[in-house]
């Protein structure tokens, strides 16, 4: 949220957060506010290599420009300090002369003419080779140019490249000349006079500039560079572009507001894949170690001070590796053992029960599209009044038509959920079978204790939490408003209770603590439902194949607005790029003229053989990706390079059980008669570069083991204190028998098996130094890139 906006005026703001100059997310719209609340969060990998995250305020304007009004701009490097905590930032003002991002890479030479008389004179030489990274500007690639200038306190000689169209990474290759001293015989009166000495004050200047045409020029950077750091050598390096001087320094001093952010970035160096073998094995074998409270994954969680730290990166690795379900079969016995009475099982937040969460969050996500996505999207767009509260009711509400309007709502949700068990995927169904039968086990005498122990996940902590925050789960594209937000409160603890329904012995009615909803609640047949729910949790607890009955309707599964190449075979000239807004279904990929228009072209999923990145080069824009189908590929540019990421990644996942999947693809495109990648003439080539999403079709989500082995490194490293005290409180317990002295320092912790606990934190110690030691090698390497290479460009000046 943001306060104190552009004192005076009611506006209507909306927020951005930018990679460098490139925007990446964008809030919804508050309207007539000073002081607004967005409550928006947004994940994402970061695909590229970045400078600055930055945020900026914009007032919505109708007939004009969206009107800057502020930005938080944060380096990468300062990101660490700000990271798992809310932080209020002062606005600064925004500065066209301070937007900059890329570097540009120089070659500076003297050289020493001598002239027709025999005397000796200086000239300097300035080869301006390329740029990369360069700004995208509404959209799309730049116009660039550069102004080289010599700058002294006499003298300012500019010279100018010519311009690059429609490039980020503009290569210029143009070399110009300039007069630094002249002969001592050089008489002619001239407009400046420059004797020796002045090479000292003397600079190179490198302005980058995007041609405007019919509109001004706009500052993309600047470089400068002392002529006295060449000596009578030549330089060559590249520089990181800077703002101008006075960039960022408004002369107005007003008071912009404040912004409020939580951020959280983490960072990993991920070393090859043979460093982390040890570590690796260890916490694979977790499951099988007797008690598992002395194996490595448990010991990540208990010295961890937020379990959620530990618990994502070790979920994630465990289902790489298909190890998942035994080791929560084996947490939750745990669990289970200090669980006294059946009605409480799995409520609390334990190793188990987080593990459970997140493992539905990853492996769910198409499952809960598939299943809410239609219904929510219609309760978000129909916007019917559901309250029922007397106490919340406005005035002119009916509580009947609003009992109405949440019953229907509630029946729909709930309809959608229990038909929806053909769609659960395995990997749920068989940690649900576990989880069961555990349960039953320990609570023998309970029949009804099997289906809490499922309901207690399925319902209370999967789609009733996801109901009442869709814009989390990726159901909804931003947060609902207050009716909205309500309406789906109402429908969640319906859920809730509806999901319990087929597990409580007493009376359903007794559990409310609002009168209201007992009342809502006396209009539903319990028989009936309850019925549904047993139904529905003996299917996801099942581990029998599942075979689909019937067609279901197609989910729309992501859409927006993209660029696509046009495709016609007989236009004349140029192949053009238009904006199209596409859709992806769980049944076909689509683009239409606009939203909510037929489609002008359909490729049906089946059809899609793959779907890969597009070489920048191709067609000299950025954020592309081709479509590769039984005709022409199709060739989309992204708004950004989130966005591209994402629609790669969705494309991937619905097409991944396709059974004609390439293997090979062509990276760049098929252009005046051959493939700029290979420069094969024949268009039907096979490709000359390996899929990159050449995976099983059994493989549901792409994780990168090595990087989340590399963060549980870091998760022990950041503890490396309470392993070294976990240790103590094991050799104390050993030694005498139980704890003797400062209870306080190892009572929090699991200590079943103090001699198995003792020997599994020794190999964590030995493991985590000798992973210390490979980094501190890597570091060594990495840090060792020559200042000035492209990989460690210049900052500033150079003295």
């Amino acid at each position: 949220d943001a306060k104190h906006l552009v004192p005076n005026k009611m506006r209507d703001f909306f927020c951005t957060i930018n990679l460098d100059q490139e925007e990446v997310f964008r809030t919804q719209v508050v309207e007539k506010s000073l002081s607004p609340y967005f409550g928006e969060e947004f994940y994402f990998e970061i695909p590229r290599t970045f400078r600055w995250l930055s945020f900026y305020i914009y007032d919505k304007s109708v007939l004009q420009k969206d009107l800057r009004i502020g930005k938080v701009s944060i380096k990468k490097e300062d990101l660490c300090k700000y990271t798992g905590k809310e932080n209020w930032f002062m606005l600064q003002p925004v500065d066209s002369n301070s937007e900059v991002q890329g570097k540009v890479h120089l070659e500076l030479k003297l050289n020493e003419l001598i002239t027709d008389n025999g005397s000796v004179c200086q000239q300097l030489v300035v080869h301006i080779k390329e740029c990369h990274g360069l700004p995208l500007m509404n959209g799309q690639n730049c116009d660039p140019y550069a102004t080289v200038s010599l700058v002294g306190p006499s003298r300012n000689d500019q010279k100018k490249t010519k311009v690059k169209k429609k490039t980020s990474n503009p290569q210029f290759n143009e070399t110009f000349y300039f007069e630094v001293t002249r002969s001592s015989s050089y008489t002619k009166k001239s407009q400046f006079q420059v004797e020796e000495e002045d090479i000292e004050k003397l600079e190179v200047r490198v302005d980058l500039w995007n041609n405007g045409n019919l509109v001004q020029d706009v500052f993309l950077g600047e470089i400068k560079v002392p002529v006295k750091v060449l000596r009578n050598d030549s330089f060559q390096a590249w520089y990181l572009l800077q703002p101008r001087e006075n960039g960022n320094k408004s002369s107005k001093t007003d008071d912009l507001g404040s912004l409020r952010l939580n951020i959280c970035y983490t960072e990993d160096c991920v070393l090859p894949s043979e460093y982390y073998t040890s570590l690796r094995n260890l916490l694979l074998k977790s499951s099988d170690v007797q008690p598992v409270s002395a194996s490595a994954a448990y010991i990540l969680s208990e010295v961890c001070r937020d379990k959620y730290d530990a618990v994502l990166p070790l979920v994630r690795l465990l289902l790489h590796h298909h190890k998942l379900v035994p080791f929560v079969a084996a947490v939750a016995e745990l669990d289970l053992r200090d669980t006294q009475e059946a009605n409480t099982i799995f409520r609390g937040n334990s190793l188990a029960t987080r593990c459970v969460d997140e493992m539905m969050k990853i492996v769910g996500k198409h499952y809960l599209k598939v299943t809410l996505k239609p219904v929510i999207d219609e309760i978000c767009e129909s916007n019917k009044p559901c309250e029922i509260d007397p106490i919340k009711l406005r005035e002119g509400d009916n509580v009947e038509i609003n009992m109405e309007n949440l019953r229907y709502y509630v029946d729909k949700v709930f309809r959608e959920i229990v038909r929806s068990s053909i769609s659960c995927p395995t990997l749920m169904c068989d940690v649900f079978y576990s989880l069961r039968h555990l349960a039953a086990k320990r609570f023998p005498n309970d029949p009804h204790v099997q289906y809490s122990a499922v309901s207690s996940f399925v319902f209370l902590r999967f789609f009733a939490v996801a109901v009442v925050s869709p814009h989390t789960f990726h159901l909804r594209p931003h947060h609902p408003d207050a009716q909205t937000s309500r309406t789906l409160t109402l429908i969640s603890k319906a859920i809730q209770t509806l999901g319990s329904w087929g597990s409580l012995t007493k009376s359903k009615l007794s559990s409310f603590k609002e009168t209201f909803m007992c009342e809502f609640f006396k209009t539903f047949q319990e028989e009936k439902f309850t019925e549904s729910v047993k139904k529905f949790l003996d299917d996801v607890s099942s581990t029998e194949s599942k075979e689909p009955s019937g067609v279901s309707e197609p989910v729309h599964l992501k859409e927006g607005e993209m660029y696509k190449r046009a495709q016609g075979r007989t236009r004349i000239g140029k192949k053009n790029f238009k904006k199209r807004w596409f859709c992806l279904t769980s049944r076909e990929f689509t683009y239409h003229k606009q939203q909510d228009k037929e489609p002008i072209f359909t490729i049906p999923i089946k059809n899609i053989l793959a779907v890969e990145k597009l070489d920048e080069s191709s067609f000299n824009k950025k954020n592309m990706f081709q479509v590769l189908h039984g005709e022409k590929p199709l060739y989309i540019q992204a708004n950004n390079c989130v966005e591209a990421s994402e629609w790669i990644e969705a494309l991937c996942r619905v097409t991944r059980c396709n059974q004609k999947r390439l293997s090979f693809y062509h990276p760049s495109a098929f252009l005046n008669g051959s493939w700029l990648c290979c420069k094969a003439t024949a268009e039907s080539t096979e490709g000359c570069a390996r899929c990159t999403a050449d995976v099983p079709a059994d493989t549901q989500i792409e994780i990168d083991g090595d990087r989340e082995t590399e963060r549980i490194y870091s998760l022990f490293t950041i503890n490396r204190s309470k392993l070294q005290k976990l240790e103590e409180a094991c050799g104390s317990i050993a030694v005498y028998q139980g704890p003797q002295k400062e209870p306080d320092d190892y009572s929090k912790f699991t200590i079943e098996d103090s001699v198995a606990t003792f020997h599994t934190l020794q190999q964590i110690i030995d493991i985590v130094e000798k992973l210390n030691e490979s980094h501190e090698k890597y570091q060594k390497r990495s840090s060792s890139a020559e200042y000035g290479s492209e990989e460690n460009p210049i900052v500033g000046k150079v003295s």
